[in-house]
Order: C-alpha cells, then sequence, then structure tokens
C-alpha cells in the first residue's frame, strides 16, 4: 500500500500541473497585478502534434501581459533541443503576427540553479534567445527589427527548491519584490503601448481570445481602438443616462420654463463639468483619439439636451431686459432728457448689458452662460434690438402725435373764434385779416414744432412733411370756419338786413315818421346783406381778385324786372346758375338759390 501510494503521489508531481489559463490577482502587489498561469510547452497530456492550443495560449499572453515569465532549466542552457527552445520560436513568431513593435518583458527564470555563477550562463542564453530571433521568419517590415524594438529580456536564476528551500524562498521573495510599482517609469514593465484600463480589460481579453480562436492575425493597435471604441461609448452613454436623472438638473429644467433662475449658467455648468469630468477619469488610460472622440460625443449630446432651457433662459433674459430698458426710458423722458439723447443712451447701455451677459462678462448680471458651450446668441441680441428698436418708434410716433396734438389744438382755438368774429362782421377787409391772421398764427405753430422736433433726430424729410402737414391743418381750421358760418349766410344775411333796416346809422331803432326813403332805406340794407353774402361765397386765402360782390349786385339788385329774373333763372348765361366762376377757385358753398 506504502509503496502503490508513493508511486501514485510520483505519477500526480510528474503530470501536467496547469490545464488552460489561470488568471488571479496577486496579493500584496501595488498596483493592483493580475497573474497568469498557461499551460508548458512540453507536457505530455496534449501529445506532440497538438501544439495549437500552446500557439494560441502564447499569443494570448502577449498580447495581454507586460511581462511573460519563462521557466528554463539550468541544465538546458547551451543545448539545441532544449525545451523552451520551441517556446521561444512561438513566442517570436506569434509577436510577428501583431504587425507592430510592442515592447514586453520576457524574464527567463532559470530554475536549479547550479554552481555556475549568473554571470556566465546569462551571455549564453542571450546568444541563444538572438539567434532564434534571427531565425524566425519576418514579415517585410521587420526585416531589420531588432529584438529589442519587441522584448526586453530579464534573466534571473532561482536555486533548487528541493535542495535549498530557505535560499529559494528568499530569491523568491527578492523576485517578487521587483514587481511593486512596476510599471513606474523605469519599471519591470515595458512600455506598456497596447495597455487595456481596468474597465476594459474584461472586454478585451474575451475580443482577443475571439481573434485568435478563429485563427485571425491579431493587430493590437487596431484591437486597442475597439476595446477604447466600446468602453468608451459605453461610459459615455452611462453619463448621459445620469445626468438626464439628475434630480438637480431635472429641477433647473422644471424651474427655467416658468421663469428665469437665478445662478442658471453656473449650476448648469458645473452638472455638466461633474458628468464630463465623471466620463475624463473613467476613461483616462483608453486610447487618446477614441475617447477624445467619445467625449465630443457626449458633450454635443448633453448640450443638445440642454440647449432648449438655455433657450429658455435666454428668452426670459431679454425679455427683462427689454422691460428695465422701457422702465429706464420712460424715466428718462419723464425727467425732461431729450427723445434722441434717451433713445440712444438707453439702447445702448441695455443692448451692451445683454451681450456682455451673453459672453460671460457679467454672469452676476445676466447668468446665461454654459461654459461647455458656444452657441451663437446673436438672433436673440437681433430680437432685443428689434423689440428695442419698436418700443422707440412706439413711443416717437405716439409723442409726435401728442405734440403734433398739441399745436393743432393751440391754432384750433387761436383761429377758429377769430375767423368766426371776422367773417360775421363781414367787409372789404374781412379776408385780408383772415388771412393775415392765418399766417401769422401758423408761423408760431411751425416755429414751435420745429423747435420741439429738434429733440427726435428727425430726417429733414419727415420733418418737412410734419410741417406742411401743420400748416394745411391751420388752413383747413380757417377753410372749415368759413364753410361752416357759410351754411348759416341766409340767416345772417336776413338778420343783417333787419338791424340795418331798424336801426339808423347810429344803431339806434329807427322810428317811423312816414318821411322816410324806404325804397333807399331797403336798398341799403339789401346791399349790406350781399356785402355779407359775396365776403361768404369764396374762401380768398391768396392774392388773387374776383368779382363776385359785383356779379351778385348786378344779378340779385339791380334787376328789378321779375319777368327778367324769370328768364334769368333759366337762362344758361346766368351766373348764378352756372357751377363755376371766372377767378374763383374755393366756393363756401356750391348751390345757395
Amino acid at each position: 500500500m506504502e509503496d502503490e501510494m508513493t508511486y501514485k503521489n510520483v505519477v500526480l508531481f510528474r503530470s501536467q500541473t496547469t490545464k488552460g489559463i489561470w488568471l488571479a490577482r496577486c496579493a500584496g502587489i501595488e498596483p493592483c497585478t493580475l497573474v497568469m498561469d498557461l499551460e508548458g510547452t512540453d507536457g505530455r497530456e496534449r501529445g506532440e502534434d497538438d501544439t495549437a492550443f500552446e500557439k494560441q495560449s502564447a499569443l494570448f499572453a502577449l498580447a495581454v501581459s507586460d511581462i511573460v515569465l519563462i521557466n528554463m532549466w539550468c541544465h538546458d542552457i547551451g543545448r539545441e533541443q532544449a525545451a523552451n527552445k520551441p517556446l521561444l520560436k512561438t513566442v517570436f513568431q506569434v509577436m510577428m503576427r501583431l504587425f507592430s513593435p510592442r515592447k514586453t518583458t520576457l524574464m527567463f527564470v532559470i530554475r536549479d540553479k547550479t554552481r555556475t555563477p549568473l554571470e556566465n550562463l546569462e551571455p549564453v542564453l542571450r546568444e541563444d534567445i538572438q539567434k532564434i530571433w534571427d531565425s524566425v521568419p519576418k514579415p517585410q517590415a521587420h526585416k531589420e527589427t531588432p529584438l529589442s524594438e519587441f522584448f526586453n529580456v530579464e534573466v534571473v536564476a532561482l536555486s533548487s527548491y528541493e535542495e535549498k528551500e530557505e535560499q529559494f524562498k528568499e530569491q523568491v521573495a527578492s523576485l517578487r519584490q521587483r514587481f511593486f510599482h512596476s510599471i513606474a517609469p523605469g519599471g519591470l514593465a515595458g512600455d506598456r503601448r497596447g495597455v487595456v484600463p481596468a474597465s476594459g480589460f474584461s472586454f478585451s481579453a474575451q475580443q482577443i481570445w475571439k481573434v485568435i480562436k478563429e485563427n485571425k492575425d491579431l493587430d493590437l493597435p487596431a484591437h486597442k481602438v475597439m476595446v477604447a471604441t466600446v468602453r468608451c461609448e459605453e461610459i459615455a452613454n452611462e453619463k448621459y443616462s445620469n445626468f438626464a436623472a439628475n434630480e438637480e438638473w431635472c429641477e433647473l429644467e422644471e424651474a427655467v420654463q416658468s421663469g428665469p433662475v437665478s445662478g442658471f449658467g453656473k449650476k448648469l455648468s458645473s452638472i455638466l463639468d461633474t458628468s464630463l469630468s465623471g466620463y475624463d477619469a473613467e476613461v483616462l488610460y483608453f486610447d487618446e483619439g477614441v475617447r477624445s472622440s467619445k467625449r465630443k460625443q457626449l458633450e454635443e449630446k448633453l448640450l443638445q439636451l440642454v440647449q432648449p432651457a438655455f433657450q429658455s433662459m435666454l428668452g426670459h433674459i431679454r425679455s427683462g431686459t427689454l422691460d428695465r430698458f422701457k422702465d429706464a426710458f420712460d424715466k428718462a423722458l419723464s425727467g425732461g432728457e431729450g427723445f434722441s439723447s434717451a433713445s440712444l443712451r438707453c439702447s445702448t447701455s441695455y443692448m451692451a448689458q445683454f451681450d456682455e451677459g451673453c459672453a460671460g462678462v457679467k454672469l452676476d448680471m445676466l447668468d446665461v452662460v454654459i461654459v461647455q458651450a458656444n452657441w451663437d446668441t446673436s438672433k436673440a441680441q437681433d430680437k432685443l434690438q428689434r423689440d428695442i428698436d419698436a418700443h422707440i418708434a412706439s413711443v416717437r410716433a405716439a409723442k409726435l402725435a401728442e405734440i403734433t396734438t398739441q399745436f393743432e389744438s393751440k391754432l384750433n382755438e387761436a383761429l377758429a373764434g377769430p375767423v368766426e368774429a371776422l367773417l360775421d362782421g363781414a367787409n372789404n377787409d374781412t379776408w385780408p385779416a383772415i388771412k393775415k391772421l392765418l399766417q401769422k398764427e401758423t408761423k408760431s405753430a411751425v416755429s414751435g414744432l420745429s423747435s420741439a422736433l429738434s429733440g427726435f433726430d428727425m430726417d429733414e424729410v419727415a420733418k418737412e412733411k410734419m410741417l406742411a402737414n401743420l400748416e394745411n391743418y391751420a388752413k383747413g381750421v380757417v377753410e372749415a370756419k368759413a364753410r361752416e358760418e357759410a351754411g348759416r349766410v341766409l340767416n345772417r344775411m336776413k338778420d343783417r338786413f333787419t338791424t340795418l333796416f331798424s336801426h339808423d346809422s347810429d344803431s339806434m331803432p329807427r322810428i317811423w315818421t312816414g318821411k322816410e326813403d324806404i325804397r333807399a332805406i331797403t336798398k341799403t340794407s339789401r346791399s349790406a346783406s350781399l356785402k355779407l353774402l359775396s365776403v361768404m361765397a369764396a374762401i380768398r386765402l391768396d392774392d388773387e381778385t374776383d368779382n363776385i360782390e359785383s356779379t351778385l349786385t348786378g344779378a340779385l339788385v339791380d334787376s328789378t324786372n321779375s319777368a327778367a329774373s324769370t328768364n334769368r333763372e333759366i337762362s344758361k348765361y346766368d351766373p348764378l346758375a352756372s357751377s363755376t366762376w371766372e377767378q374763383v377757385t374755393f366756393y363756401c358753398w356750391h348751390s345757395l338759390f
């Protein structure tokens, strides 16, 4: 039984100790270090011809590892058929399939070191390694590439565990120390050009093994980009989802819908920065080009998400700026500042405030700037400028209308009453007096309006048009009053006739004695009435003369034959039956008879 047990132990000891690939984390070594244990290259279990797995595992180890340890028996050094030469050939051959130099540390661990000093063994081993490298077929691109471009060769020796256990353990402990901070500059690890961050290691290892199993050429740089693309995209999507669900952002988005939010730009910039900084921290060790590209995409998606809120805030600030402008403008006008001066000063001031806020110059006033964005705010600026200009135009129109109304009211007051009085006492001087009054009051009003308009910075054409309109208004007051009085001309003629007929030359009531010349009195009263009629018949604001009085006298006073009068009424040559008179442009009435 004892012999049987011993036999079994010996068999177990000499059989294949590792099957497949095992992975574990090294305890107590910083930074985090993973160790892989691969099958040997000369195990009898797989047979002489089944070398596929050892090549696959060798390529896998080279692809994912910074340091590859190769166990080598001391007595095999210098032998032509040493057990690890096939492994070295495999390592070198598969390394050529990576298509680009990636320096990996090859550490040869010489087991069961003999009395021969390491200083004598190492040159022999390096020479053997160089010969193997020189003999390995290489792609055209690396025909002349030296071994040092691909590998950093290290050699250590360990005493026999069975014969010198304590010494073996001390040497192993010393070797273990070399793995502390191995990735630091000058450390044991290689150049780490193919490094994959820890968060992407699992995915990377799966994809590498998949490519190796499919017997495809493994291009580590392309694989590195692929891993970075997948992981960076996953991280970016996670950060976007986290941002969209962020409570602070959701509250900010909701609040800005109903009104301006204090510190909006600063708060939103901070939330965005937190999200983007989190992305940067997680993708720090991935391919720079990929992580930058995915970061840009993440930033664009985040900014697209927050832009509606930004536009709402911008709209609130624009509206608030417009309201403040209106208040300041109204106060300036109420304080007596000229319209042109007030409009220019207030417009310039509040547009400058808005522009500075949009540019981030004064965040305390217009906190809308998002640091991560460079959005064009020109449309909002143009909209504000149009709104300000529209308000200025509206106020200008109202002020001009108010001023015009004031001067028109003054003209109406200055002309209507006096013109009515002059027409009531119609005589030869009536229209010259009316014309003189019109010229005087019009000149005064036009001068006053011209002075009032000087503060509005109007162009000369518009100003002259307003002044001309005021002149026309004054003339229209006179014409309207003349036509109004002409509408009562018959009653006025009767009143004048009655007054003159019943009063003497001293305006005293006439005492009839029977001796009066009634015909003469009647004729005089009638002539006075016709004088009133001739004055009221036309508007005489020009310097042209007319024959209205003589025509009316000849037609109404000198004619005594009733039959002739009847014939005159139907005669086409009768001036009273004509719709136009020579030398008369403006009538006060069209048809009196």
